[in-house]
Protein backbone atom coordinates (compact mmCIF):
# COMPACT_ATOMS: atom_id res chain seq x y z
CA UNK A 1 0.00 0.00 0.00
CA UNK A 2 1.38 3.44 -0.88
CA UNK A 3 2.60 5.87 1.75
CA UNK A 4 -0.01 8.43 0.61
CA UNK A 5 -2.90 5.98 1.23
CA UNK A 6 -1.56 5.19 4.71
CA UNK A 7 -1.29 8.89 5.51
CA UNK A 8 -4.83 9.48 4.23
CA UNK A 9 -6.10 6.76 6.56
CA UNK A 10 -4.23 8.22 9.52
CA UNK A 11 -5.63 11.69 8.77
CA UNK A 12 -9.15 10.24 8.54
CA UNK A 13 -8.64 8.53 11.91
CA UNK A 14 -7.86 11.93 13.48
CA UNK A 15 -11.53 12.78 12.94
CA UNK A 16 -12.46 10.27 15.64
CA UNK A 17 -10.40 12.06 18.31
CA UNK A 18 -12.05 14.31 20.88
CA UNK A 19 -11.06 17.94 21.32
CA UNK A 20 -9.12 16.98 24.45
CA UNK A 21 -7.19 14.27 22.59
CA UNK A 22 -6.39 16.73 19.79
CA UNK A 23 -5.23 19.29 22.40
CA UNK A 24 -2.91 16.65 23.90
CA UNK A 25 -1.54 15.93 20.44
CA UNK A 26 -0.95 19.67 19.92
CA UNK A 27 0.97 19.88 23.19
CA UNK A 28 3.17 16.91 22.24
CA UNK A 29 3.82 18.35 18.78
CA UNK A 30 4.44 22.02 19.60
CA UNK A 31 5.64 21.78 23.21
CA UNK A 32 2.91 23.98 24.67
CA UNK A 33 -0.88 23.86 24.99
CA UNK A 34 -3.02 25.13 22.12
CA UNK A 35 -4.27 28.73 22.15
CA UNK A 36 -7.15 29.36 24.53
CA UNK A 37 -10.46 28.96 22.77
CA UNK A 38 -8.99 26.96 19.88
CA UNK A 39 -11.83 24.97 18.39
CA UNK A 40 -11.75 21.28 17.67
CA UNK A 41 -11.77 21.86 13.91
CA UNK A 42 -8.66 24.06 14.15
CA UNK A 43 -6.86 21.45 16.27
CA UNK A 44 -7.91 18.73 13.83
CA UNK A 45 -6.53 20.66 10.85
CA UNK A 46 -3.27 21.38 12.68
CA UNK A 47 -2.86 17.71 13.60
CA UNK A 48 -3.62 16.64 10.03
CA UNK A 49 -1.13 19.13 8.59
CA UNK A 50 1.61 18.07 10.99
CA UNK A 51 0.97 14.38 10.29
CA UNK A 52 1.11 14.94 6.53
CA UNK A 53 4.19 17.17 6.77
CA UNK A 54 6.08 14.66 8.90
CA UNK A 55 5.20 11.71 6.67
CA UNK A 56 5.30 13.37 3.24
CA UNK A 57 8.00 16.00 3.71
CA UNK A 58 6.31 19.30 4.57
CA UNK A 59 7.05 22.47 2.66
CA UNK A 60 9.29 22.36 -0.37
CA UNK A 61 12.71 24.05 -0.19
CA UNK A 62 11.49 26.70 -2.66
CA UNK A 63 8.49 27.51 -0.47
CA UNK A 64 10.67 27.74 2.63
CA UNK A 65 13.06 30.05 0.79
CA UNK A 66 10.20 32.30 -0.33
CA UNK A 67 8.80 32.46 3.21
CA UNK A 68 12.21 33.35 4.65
CA UNK A 69 12.65 36.10 2.02
CA UNK A 70 9.17 37.51 2.70
CA UNK A 71 9.80 37.50 6.46
CA UNK A 72 13.14 39.23 6.02
CA UNK A 73 11.56 41.84 3.76
CA UNK A 74 8.93 42.67 6.38
CA UNK A 75 11.54 42.86 9.14
CA UNK A 76 13.79 45.14 7.05
CA UNK A 77 11.13 47.76 6.27
CA UNK A 78 12.71 51.08 7.16
CA UNK A 79 11.27 52.82 10.19
CA UNK A 80 12.21 56.20 8.73
CA UNK A 81 11.39 57.85 5.45
CA UNK A 82 13.79 59.75 3.16
CA UNK A 83 13.28 62.98 5.12
CA UNK A 84 14.56 61.31 8.27
CA UNK A 85 11.23 61.61 10.06
CA UNK A 86 9.50 58.56 11.38
CA UNK A 87 6.58 57.41 9.25
CA UNK A 88 4.21 58.06 12.16
CA UNK A 89 5.22 61.76 12.09
CA UNK A 90 4.41 62.13 8.41
CA UNK A 91 1.36 59.98 7.89
CA UNK A 92 -2.03 61.10 9.09
CA UNK A 93 -3.70 58.73 11.52
CA UNK A 94 -5.26 55.77 9.77
CA UNK A 95 -8.91 56.32 9.02
CA UNK A 96 -11.36 53.50 9.49
CA UNK A 97 -11.88 51.33 6.45
CA UNK A 98 -14.85 52.60 4.49
CA UNK A 99 -16.91 50.09 2.64
CA UNK A 100 -17.80 50.67 -0.96
CA UNK A 101 -21.32 52.04 -1.16
CA UNK A 102 -23.62 49.86 -3.20
CA UNK A 103 -25.61 51.63 -5.85
CA UNK A 104 -29.31 50.91 -6.17
CA UNK A 105 -29.82 48.39 -8.94
CA UNK A 106 -26.77 46.33 -7.98
CA UNK A 107 -27.42 42.61 -7.76
CA UNK A 108 -25.46 40.44 -5.34
CA UNK A 109 -25.30 36.69 -5.90
CA UNK A 110 -23.94 34.22 -3.35
CA UNK A 111 -23.87 30.45 -3.65
CA UNK A 112 -24.45 28.76 -0.32
CA UNK A 113 -24.92 25.02 0.24
CA UNK A 114 -25.59 24.36 -3.42
CA UNK A 115 -28.14 27.13 -3.84
CA UNK A 116 -27.77 30.59 -5.38
CA UNK A 117 -29.10 33.48 -3.32
CA UNK A 118 -29.83 36.76 -5.10
CA UNK A 119 -30.08 40.13 -3.33
CA UNK A 120 -31.07 43.33 -5.11
CA UNK A 121 -29.82 46.65 -3.75
CA UNK A 122 -32.57 49.26 -3.48
CA UNK A 123 -32.52 52.85 -2.24
CA UNK A 124 -34.45 51.83 0.86
CA UNK A 125 -32.54 48.61 1.63
CA UNK A 126 -32.05 45.15 0.20
CA UNK A 127 -34.62 42.93 -1.50
CA UNK A 128 -34.29 39.22 -0.79
CA UNK A 129 -36.92 36.55 -1.43
CA UNK A 130 -39.67 39.13 -1.86
CA UNK A 131 -38.95 40.96 1.42
CA UNK A 132 -37.19 44.23 2.16
CA UNK A 133 -34.26 44.01 4.59
CA UNK A 134 -32.35 46.89 6.17
CA UNK A 135 -29.00 45.07 6.21
CA UNK A 136 -27.01 42.42 4.42
CA UNK A 137 -26.18 40.93 7.81
CA UNK A 138 -29.85 40.09 8.40
CA UNK A 139 -29.96 38.38 5.01
CA UNK A 140 -26.76 36.44 5.67
CA UNK A 141 -28.24 35.27 8.97
CA UNK A 142 -31.44 34.19 7.23
CA UNK A 143 -29.45 32.21 4.66
CA UNK A 144 -26.97 30.54 6.99
CA UNK A 145 -28.79 30.43 10.32
CA UNK A 146 -25.62 31.86 11.93
CA UNK A 147 -24.26 35.34 12.57
CA UNK A 148 -22.18 36.57 9.64
CA UNK A 149 -21.03 40.00 8.62
CA UNK A 150 -23.31 40.62 5.66
CA UNK A 151 -20.74 42.48 3.57
CA UNK A 152 -18.20 39.76 4.27
CA UNK A 153 -20.68 37.00 3.43
CA UNK A 154 -21.37 38.64 0.07
CA UNK A 155 -17.66 39.30 -0.58
CA UNK A 156 -17.70 43.08 -0.32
Amino acid sequence: MSNRILVDREVAALGDLSREELAERWTKTYGHPPPKGARRDFLLRAAAWHLQASRLGGLSPDTRRMLRAATAQVKEKPAETRSGKAASELDPPASPVTRKQLSPGTRLVRDWNGRSHVVDVLEEGFAFEGRLHKSLTAIAHQITGAHWSGPRFFGL
